[in-house]
Formats: structure tokens, sequence, C-alpha cells
């Protein structure tokens, strides 16, 4: 999962990363592609937005931070309370930190209202994971304290 749309009552996971055209700013105009369209009418429809996202070779995925090129232009995120769990694997060198650093600066950019309190990051080893899903009870009780903080920020 790399990102998270959700209401107060319930929330959606973004399934469209793969349906988004290369950011190029000269197609960011009306109407929009329908996967970008997509995109900034489920961020509109949000109370909040929960990014998960791994770190890759010291940064974002590429196909993330393409996601987050087109809700530069949108404004949709403006002013959206948004957080971020990175789960990292334990063995990566900085643990996420500069897939963190990477989303800050693009979000503070974006206009979005960083929840720092439900920023975290959270070593996942491989063995927790089962069919997509967080297994271990510690690792999903972690994560579980980031949703409701990123809740409470709203």
């Amino acid at each position: 999962m790399l990102g998270t749309v959700a209401t107060l009552t319930s929330s959606t996971t973004y399934t469209g990363l793969g349906e988004l055209p290369h950011f190029n700013p000269d197609d960011d105009r009306d109407p929009p592609h329908p996967a970008v369209a997509a995109l900034r009418a489920a961020i509109k429809e949000a109370d909040a937005v929960m990014i998960c996202t791994p770190e890759y070779a010291g940064g974002l995925p590429g196909s993330f931070k393409n996601l987050l090129d087109w809700t530069v232009g949108g404004g949709e995120i403006y002013g959206k309370p948004v957080a971020w769990i990175n789960a990292s694997s334990v063995a990566a060198p900085t643990g996420g930190r500069d897939a963190h650093d990477s989303l800050r600066k693009v979000l503070t950019y974006a206009g979005a209202r960083i929840v720092d309190e439900a920023c975290v990051r959270i070593p996942v080893p491989r063995d927790a994971v089962a069919d997509g899903l967080v297994v271990d009870p510690d690792l999903r009780g972690r994560i579980a304290v980031a949703v409701q903080r990123l809740r409470e920020g709203v």
C-alpha cells in the first residue's frame, strides 16, 4: 500500500499509482488525465491522507514521487492533514529517514498540513508480513497509534 485517503469513519486505499502518466507540467491542464483526476478527487474527498512508502535508493520510489508531483498543481492536498509511515526494512541504512525527508520537502511545498506526531518509521521484517498485511501484533499496534494520531490531528 502506498497511500490511504481517509475520512474519519472509513478509509480507502489508493490503488491507481500504476495508471498515472509520467508527470509533465505542460500536461497539467484541464481536463486532467483521468487517472490524475481520480487521484485528486480521492484526496479532495479525504479528511486526511496517510502515506506508507518504502525508502528506495536513498529516497522515495520514482513512481511515488510521480504521484506526489501530480498533487502539487491541483491544490487538493493544500491544508490537508497528512502523515506517513515508513515501513522500512530492518536492513535499511537510514531506517527510512531519507524517504521521510523527501516526503516532508514535497508535501510542505504542496501546502499539506503535516501531523508530525503521526509520522513514524517502523522497521518491518519480511516475516512480519503475510499476504500483503502486517501480521505482527506489536507492529500493528504501532501502526494503529500513528493512524490514531493522524485522526486526532484532523
